[in-house]
């Protein structure tokens, strides 16, 4: 009996209390150590685990190892609702805080180490609010949904876990990358080539077709919600920037070496119904219909998708507005007039926004600034040749297809998959390693003769769009210096001031970083 001298557990004592108390009842002051967690319950202060009969080092060791596996000191949540915690602190004896990812209106994201899984994932920590932990179970309960019926991978975020802890629900994810909208600030928001548009969008359709085959719409489909799986990229020169003028860092761009990406966010999907009168979806991808009132449905999915596929090919969000009527007068801006039946049919909130027939604008407007932002836009069209050299007018056929005023005839995400510009090309966008490949290439700054050739060959753009871009790069080149071009390109070909050899010098270096680009295509086929 010399081994149960004490028992440390007197609050879990269910006994009668007639019984007489025995040796082992009596507790010692042994030490104690940091509350945690036993056999999946979380306790208070607990008493020495071991027992008089172990050797006292094996009893040590026995107590470091539940001490590091256990909870840490109870706090209580900031006066938002959030989990309050310290990197390296446990959270349950499974999984170990790394760093924090983000922070938003939900909560938390937490990078954590499984010990179980032996990986890395990301815990989603919601607020300890009830509006907030409701939201967390229906977005348990649609990931669980769409996990059950997903065989062919939709591009949804995989659920591995989820548990109660300390009142907040904590979601379990699989790691992914940066998120679109991260990507695109990360790279001074400079545009994506229409390649990567191209499969990133195929991605989110497909995902938004297997919701909406689920009878889900998503209702906040945004690039802060569509991240890439891989963190990994590549950084290349940009041959839009000229090189030789910027030793900073800035005429660089950074690819991502997958186009594979993951959807997430999925708290506010709803199931269709006929009720769906109340406002949805973040500002800058809200669809028209749901501003004037007029009810919605599978197709605000949509649009939200069309306004993502704009912002990547420009960099920039299409309708940047934090106001109604200025985001209705945005909109008349890029696509043209309103139809006047959706404008008849408006519900009494957006009655005001509707003056003898048409948008009360500019005279409804709340500022100049406000027109001035508006004035500045362009059509859609003009919007995306300025940033797209190839495949335009299949990207803009599309766009005008998803960006349809009337929801009715507005295209499905099915009927989008097979519009022309995902049908005539296929497959993920992969780029190749960049083993052996001449760093001088990547990181040099005056000589970047293979920018284009980079860009063509991670994209599959054909030799005929390389060539077009370097001449468009040359003729632009000359007209934005003008007299001051030999000068300018001092650095790069070895033009010394005024001559009249600056001109044939130029040229020969132009079709020198071609010719680069040609041998590096011959090299790199082979």
């Amino acid at each position: 009996m010399d081994y149960m001298g004490e028992y440390p557990y007197s609050h879990m004592d269910r006994r009668p209390n007639k019984r007489p108390k025995l040796a082992w009842d009596q507790l010692s002051h042994a030490s104690k150590v940091q509350p945690g967690i036993y056999h999946g319950r979380e306790t208070g202060n607990i008493s020495n685990y071991g027992h008089q009969g172990v050797p006292a080092d094996l009893n040590n060791l026995y107590t470091r190892g539940l001490a590091e596996r256990g909870s840490p000191p109870w706090r209580d949540d900031d006066k938002n609702g959030h989990y309050v915690f310290e990197l390296g602190e446990n959270l349950t004896s499974r999984y170990k805080i790394l760093r924090k990812i983000g922070e938003g209106t939900f909560g938390q994201v937490l990078e954590c180490w499984d010990r179980e899984q032996k990986e890395l994932v990301a815990i989603k920590i919601v607020r300890s609010i009830k509006k907030y932990r409701e939201v967390a179970m229906v977005e348990i309960d649609v990931l669980q949904l769409l996990g059950r019926y997903d065989r062919n991978g939709s591009r949804c975020v995989e659920l591995r876990n989820w548990f109660d802890y300390r009142n907040h629900i904590c979601l379990v994810f699989e790691k992914l990358g940066p998120s679109l909208f991260d990507f695109l600030r990360k790279n001074s928001y400079r545009s994506f080539p229409v390649d990567l548009v191209r499969e990133i969008g195929r991605q989110v359709l497909e995902c938004v077709a297997f919701m909406h085959d689920m009878r889900l719409i998503h209702t906040d489909l945004k690039p802060e919600n569509i991240l890439f799986v891989s963190p990994e990229y590549v950084k290349i020169p940009d041959f839009r920037i000229a090189s030789w003028s910027l030793r900073d860092g800035s005429a660089y761009k950074r690819l991502p070496k997958s186009s594979a990406i993951k959807v997430i966010d999925f708290g506010s999907a709803v199931y269709e119904r006929r009720d769906h009168n109340y406002i949805v979806s973040t500002r800058h991808y809200r669809a028209p219909e749901v501003i004037l009132g007029l009810g919605w449905s599978y197709p605000c999915d949509i649009w939200s998708v069309g306004c993502i596929l704009v912002e990547l090919c420009s960099g920039e969000a299409l309708f940047q507005t934090h106001e109604n009527l200025e985001h209705l007068a945005m909109m008349e801006r890029v696509l043209g007039p309103l139809p006047q039946y959706m404008l008849k049919r408006v519900d009494r909130q957006a009655h005001k926004y509707i003056k003898w027939g048409r948008l009360a604008w500019p005279e409804g407007a709340t500022s100049r600034d406000s027109i001035k932002a508006v004035s500045k836009l362009s059509c859609l069209q003009n919007v995306v040749m300025q940033h797209v050299d190839h495949s335009a007018g299949d990207l803009i056929d599309l766009l005008l297809g998803l960006l349809r005023y009337d929801p009715s005839v507005r295209m499905t995400a099915h009927e989008a998959l097979k519009h022309p510009f995902f049908t005539r090309y296929g497959g993920d966008v992969e780029l190749p390693p960049l083993t052996g490949f001449p760093r001088s290439f990547i990181h040099r700054s005056s000589e970047n003769a293979a920018t284009a050739m980079l860009l063509a060959w991670f994209y599959e753009m054909s030799m005929a769009s390389v060539v077009e871009c370097w001449l468009r790069w040359a003729v632009a080149s000359l007209a934005a210096e003008g007299g001051n071009i030999y000068t300018r390109f001092g650095h790069g070909c070895g033009c010394r001031g005024k001559s009249v050899t600056g001109p044939i010098l130029f040229l020969m270096a132009v079709w020198k970083k071609m010719l680069t680009c040609l041998l590096l295509k011959v090299h790199y086929s082979i």
